[in-house]
């Protein structure tokens, strides 16, 4: 038989906002698929990444952090996470040891226990720490939960991958690969063109701007003759005041938005770029679920 002894599965990446899940994510699979932010409620919707190696496939879903959330918007994005749990093999909850919230990592503890589920801890930003302050944290999360492993890494800087790789390969079903080999990720192009403007906006604009914009990918046209893509994008605000600052003075700050997200696009893809950016205001686009469809976010 052609896939004896090979193992694949889904295995869900969660935790609370800002822990590092996407880095983790893009770091594991050794490309982008994720946008990174330092700012919180970065991830929107669950991301499939594909990582195929010798012997297994494991399909990562990565998915926005768990919070509080007040508004339609987040507590839609919350449920993502919710639900992705519900259809994964596996689950790998990324704590911040550099910035614990107690509190809050109780509620996801409690998330696993009723999902009951093979988990592995990533204790990641361990580069943050120091190394006398590591052991007692593996020592008290050991006696938390019967996690399968507990490892720990720094996302950014690479350390623990290939040590957090050979652990999830153990909480792997044996089954065949659910994807080709070189596929990376199953997120159409033009979700991560929209995905790679948003991220530009939240790392360029301030408080409440980078959660009061949406992008849309409205035009997308491949020209393999001249190896170009054209994508006409739309960024969505909720006030009049808000489309002035994305905008920016004599456009200035929505042009470093296209010129970043160009160049990330064009290294991303070995293509050249023509991106063509506008700036539109919904007005309370996050609290009406009309708005959201509107928009055609790809989870709503």
């Amino acid at each position: 038989m052609k896939d004896a002894g090979f193992r694949s599965g889904f295995v869900a990446l969660i935790g609370l906002p800002n822990v590092g899940k996407s880095t983790l994510l893009n770091q594991l699979l050794g490309t982008k698929v994720a946008i990174t932010t330092p700012k919180p409620q970065t991830t929107r919707f669950n991301i499939r990444g594909v990582l195929t190696e010798e012997g297994y496939q494991v399909v990562f879903v990565d998915t926005p952090g768990i919070h509080q959330a007040q508004e339609l918007f987040n507590q839609l994005m919350v449920e993502q996470a919710l639900k992705a749990i519900e259809e994964v093999e596996g689950i790998i909850w990324v704590v911040d040891v550099a910035h614990r919230r107690p509190r809050e990592e109780e509620q996801i503890l409690k998330i696993i226990q009723q999902a009951g589920k093979p988990t592995i801890l990533v204790l990641n930003k361990i580069d943050l720490i120091k190394k006398s302050e590591l052991l007692p944290l593996i020592d008290f999360f050991s006696k938390l939960y019967p996690f399968e492993a507990i490892v720990p890494v720094s996302a950014l800087e690479r350390d623990g991958i290939e040590d957090l790789k050979k652990e999830i390969q153990k909480i792997l079903p044996e089954g065949p690969p659910y994807y080709p080999p070189e596929m990376v990720t199953d997120q159409p192009e033009r979700i991560l063109a929209a995905e790679i403007i948003r991220e530009k906006l939240f790392m360029l604009t301030r408080q409440e701007i980078p959660y009061s914009t949406a992008v849309v990918v409205e035009e997308f046209r491949e020209d393999p003759e001249k190896n170009l893509v054209y994508i006409q994008a739309t960024i969505y605000v909720e006030k009049e005041s808000q489309k002035g600052i994305v905008i920016g003075k004599k456009g200035e700050l929505l042009k470093k938005v296209g010129t970043l997200a160009r160049e990330e696009l064009e290294f991303l893809w070995g293509k050249r770029v023509y991106l063509d950016l506008w700036v539109k205001v919904l007005r309370g686009w996050r609290k009406e679920e009309r708005l959201l469809r509107r928009l055609g976010l790809p989870w709503i």
